[in-house]
């Protein structure tokens, strides 16, 4: 196999493992019972600035890339395609809205928790490829090398919790659903990688100069 057809192989990975975090991601929306940590930080920022959610969420994720980079975590290819087709494949699942209606509580919790199994899942194949992480995914590598005495679960419930104190705190909405993906993503991401037996954080990354080196044979 050429180096170019294998970065090629891990670049479909990138997509597929995408695909399925978006398919996680809609999931959780259509629950329809509260929004994520993130976005209700998203919508916080936007009540107090002349942002609105889309470009607060933008900002979010510059504001994590610089953390990122403060940290040392690598800039990929993975990060790059992540920021430019995520958000795509999430609107294309709400577009479709394979679901059907959600009108209680109870089966908003399961959509929450099928969705947050997903992203587990999508996560794992996508840095799979070790060709770097989204800017939240690496803050939370990042963070989770820094606190490798925590399972990396654990880590994304603080970083989550601290992330809706936040959002909370500048009058982002608030509902069942959030407090439940806050706590339970973290406690399905530990759940699915004790049993597919994935460690984020032993991952070595290849950022895009070492990428492009491979492909040119260097």
């Amino acid at each position: 196999m050429t180096p170019f057809k294998k970065i090629a192989l891990e670049w479909a990975q990138i997509l597929c493992g995408l695909a399925v975090f978006a398919l996680g991601v809609h999931f959780t929306i259509h629950a329809d019972i509260g929004v994520a940590p993130w976005d209700c930080l998203g919508f916080g920022i936007a009540a107090h600035t002349p942002l609105g959610y889309g470009l607060a969420m933008t900002a979010i994720a510059v504001t994590c890339l610089v953390i990122d980079l403060i940290m040392g975590e690598r800039i990929g290819f993975g990060t790059v395609i992540d920021a430019c087709v995520t958000g795509n494949l999430v609107d294309l699942f709400n577009r479709i809205d394979p679901l059907p209606k959600n009108n209680s509580v109870p089966l908003g919790i399961a959509f929450i928790l099928v969705g947050l199994t997903l992203m587990a899942l999508g996560q794992r194949i996508y840095m799979g490829s070790a060709q770097c992480c989204g800017p939240r995914d690496s803050l939370l590598v990042g963070l989770g090398k820094r606190l490798r005495f925590l399972p990396i679960g654990v880590v994304e419930i603080l970083l989550w919790g601290v992330v809706l104190l936040a959002g909370w705190l500048l009058g982002g909405p608030v509902g069942i659903g959030t407090v439940v993906t806050t706590f339970g993503g973290g406690l399905m991401m530990q759940l699915v990688y004790k049993l597919i037996r994935f460690e984020p954080r032993s991952v070595r990354h290849r950022g895009v100069v070492e990428v492009v080196r491979e492909m040119k044979g260097k």
